[in-house]
């Protein structure tokens, strides 16, 4: 494991293995086209939580500064891809997303919360990749890029974890980011072959 003086968000359980920040460096193509599309799937998530539940008029109003975001960091990572004369596909995803995906359960309210956290651990670990990937990146350019997107990711985090303390009792919020939490980090216990933004 790799002891960073990066700034992490502690309620992540595991830190990043040095097998992923090799993997990702060695193929930093890959990682930029993957990267273009987590921006592009958090953008969607927000805006599907914004049309699922239309009347929590805070969480519309957050969440919607969170999609505008994402979409213009798509942007920024798809002018890296264009520069780098990189051709937009799809890549297989790892079992991260849909690992998560999977603990969401179908009942409301239950439904609202696991969303909410769910997207803030996701938030989290990519604060945390993204700040390896600025500390261990060979151009000093594309670090500096990745260096300036860790704020927002942090700063995401935040809103869903805030937007889940407003909707729910303190105590539920806690127990429940605790065991979605150690489920997060055993997802990626082993790393996936292919190299990816949450492999």
């Amino acid at each position: 494991m790799l002891s960073s003086a990066l700034p992490t968000i502690n309620i992540l359980k595991q830190p990043t293995s040095s097998a992923w920040v090799e993997q990702a460096i060695s193929n930093l193509d890959i990682i930029l086209l993957d990267h273009a599309q987590c921006e592009r799937k958090a953008a969607g998530v927000a805006l599907n939580l914004i049309f699922r539940y239309p009347s929590n008029a805070k969480m519309v109003r957050e969440l919607t500064k969170i999609a505008r975001e994402e979409l213009e960091h798509f942007e920024q990572v798809n002018q890296w891809l264009e520069d780098r004369n990189i051709t937009m596909r799809p890549l297989t995803p790892p079992p991260y997303g849909a690992g998560l995906k999977a603990q969401i359960r179908p009942k409301e309210p239950d439904r609202f919360l696991d969303s909410l956290l769910i997207s803030g651990l996701i938030e989290a670990r990519s604060h945390e990749r993204l700040g390896l990937l600025a500390t261990h990146c060979p151009e000093p350019k594309l670090a500096k890029f990745y260096h300036g997107l860790m704020a927002s990711e942090a700063r995401h985090f935040g809103t869903y974890w805030v937007l889940a303390d407003t909707y729910f009792y303190r105590e539920i919020v806690t127990k429940r980011l605790e065991e979605l939490a150690i489920i997060e980090s055993e997802l990626l216990v082993n790393l996936h072959p292919e190299p990816r933004i949450h492999s």
